[in-house]
């Protein structure tokens, strides 16, 4: 399984394609396409028959994936872009923003 930068629950910038410059929430991480579902990101029409979950069916709107490259963590103390460093902190490897050096929860 790949190390990815960005973890679920982090805030991120979008700094890529349609969505640039939003920032939101990530709900879920997909190591295995290097892709990341963020909230408000990437929305995307779908249409669906009927079943249980929509016993009306129709279109429904949802987040698409968006590539981890085309995102960047926001850092906690600036509220700005950052790249990230990892280092160790009392033998735990542990998340640092480059810009403020600050650690990442």
């Amino acid at each position: 399984m790949k190390k990815l930068h960005i973890k679920k629950g982090d805030t991120v910038y979008v700094n890529a394609g349609n969505d640039k410059g939003k920032t939101g929430k990530v709900l879920t991480v997909i190591p295995a396409k290097d892709r990341v579902i963020v909230e408000g990101v990437n929305v995307v029409s779908k249409h669906t028959k009927p079943n249980a979950a929509h016993p009306q069916g129709g279109i429904i709107k949802q987040e698409a994936g968006v590539h981890i490259s085309n995102l960047q963590l926001i850092d906690p103390s600036t509220n700005k872009p950052t790249r990230v460093g990892y280092k160790f902190v009392d033998g735990k490897k542990v998340r640092y923003a480059k810009k403020s050096g600050e650690e990442i929860k």
